[in-house]
């Protein structure tokens, strides 16, 4: 029984937050140190504490604990006193002292851990302006910088993947030279976020293979290179739709986090980059929250900011703006456009037609797994007449 319910908290964790372990290029045992077991714990706990009780009410604890033994000894008392009231009476105060006292300790545990009951506050503006003073400014020049007959940053060949009986993507060739955005866009079902997902190990290849900056990074069929796999997603920062940020970590620490494992930064100027990142997206004054005490427009952004933690080469955005009301949209498209202006290369998910036409080097239209157009977004708007085009500006509704 005590197994079920550790089973139990495993399996409420959600996927998404073993994904985003693997997006920050986690270990197996990293993902479930670091990320599932904190927060199944937290979901377990009440019931552990039930169980821990009943375990003290039914079984010995230096045999003076539990209810059997406590009964015996007062059999044997009132037997030689005879005070049968008096006796049993003390009996059950004993008893009810020892399990208040156990049941105080194990409150106060999940009191503790219960981040429902955390309110921190909201940085003041002098406090934002003291910590900015304090913080070294953020290095924007790409990692990987573009040089003449360099190979393309992703090449993508020949990808394929099914589900079952049905395939998803059908051949995808794609190539992504250093610096481009590219926004990807099609019908839902066309193989968008499946294909993404693919370039970042979360989805296997069936078929083809990935090539990042001219290196063996993924082959389909092939057995996987744990340590080249993990190397290669590094440099590869993914955002997802759904956030999938850490709810047991503040937002500082999710952003933290990342070069803390991989003993990238020390402590102190992990702290310091994590907040000047959360300044740079707008965030610096909610940093000593949690994500469930954010917006889904300030989720997404601290999201790009922990991706960017790791200072990757690449960024992928699976659709970041669709679970935000419209409103919210603006914040994370903002930063978006400042990461391209930055020379970020980025391939982008999105349904947000007019984004996309200003923002991206190509657009990419897919359909039915399979690329349908891949085109500049100044052709799209051309006057130019093209069968070529017809498709993806009636997709875009560019007339």
């Amino acid at each position: 029984y005590m197994a079920e319910i550790h089973r139990g908290g495993l399996l409420s964790v959600a996927k998404g937050q073993s994904e985003a372990g693997h997006a920050l290029s986690f270990s197996f045992i990293g993902i479930q140190r670091l990320i599932v077991i904190p927060q199944a714990f937290r979901i377990s706990l009440p019931t552990l504490i039930n169980e821990y009780i009943t375990i003290i009410k039914l079984s010995s604890i230096l045999s003076v604990v539990s209810l059997p033994e406590l009964l015996l000894t007062g059999q044997r008392l009132y037997a030689q006193n005879f005070l049968v009231m008096e006796t049993l009476l003390a009996v059950a105060v004993y008893y009810v002292m020892v399990v208040t006292v156990f049941t105080w300790l194990y409150r106060a545990l999940e009191n503790r851990l219960d981040i429902q009951r955390k309110r921190p506050q909201t940085l003041s503006e002098a406090e934002c302006q003291a910590l900015r003073q304090s913080l070294p400014a953020l290095s924007e020049e790409s990692n990987t910088p573009a040089v003449n007959g360099a190979p393309p940053a992703l090449d993508l060949r020949g990808i394929r993947k099914s589900w079952g009986q049905h395939e998803v993507l059908k051949g995808i060739d794609l190539q992504v030279e250093n610096g481009e955005v590219i926004s990807i866009i099609g019908p839902s079902g066309s193989g968008k976020t499946t294909l993404i997902r693919t370039i970042n190990a979360l989805e296997s290849l069936d078929g083809g293979e990935i090539i990042l900056y001219g290196e063996d990074y993924l082959k389909g069929g092939a057995i996987v290179d744990k340590r080249q796999m993990r190397a290669g997603v590094r440099r590869i920062g993914m955002v997802f739709q759904s956030f999938n940020l850490f709810p047991h970590r503040t937002v500082l620490d999710n952003v933290m986090l990342a070069p803390r494992y991989h003993q990238l930064l020390d402590q102190p100027v992990a702290r310091e980059q994590a907040l000047a990142l959360l300044d740079r997206v707008g965030l610096l004054a909610h940093a000593h929250k949690y994500p469930g005490q954010l917006s889904g427009g300030q989720q997404q952004r601290v999201a790009i900011a922990r991706a960017l933690a790791l200072k990757p080469d690449i960024m992928l955005f699976d659709e970041p703006t669709s679970a935000l009301d419209p409103e919210l949209v603006g914040e994370v498209l903002k930063v978006i456009q400042s990461l391209a202006r930055e020379g970020m290369t980025m391939l982008i998910v999105t349904h947000e037609m007019d984004f996309a036409l200003s923002i991206s080097d190509r657009v990419v239209l897919m359909e039915n797994g399979v690329v349908q157009a891949d085109i500049a977004p100044q052709v799209i708007r051309s006057p130019l007449e093209a069968p070529s085009l017809q498709r993806i500006r009636e997709f875009m509704g560019v007339r």
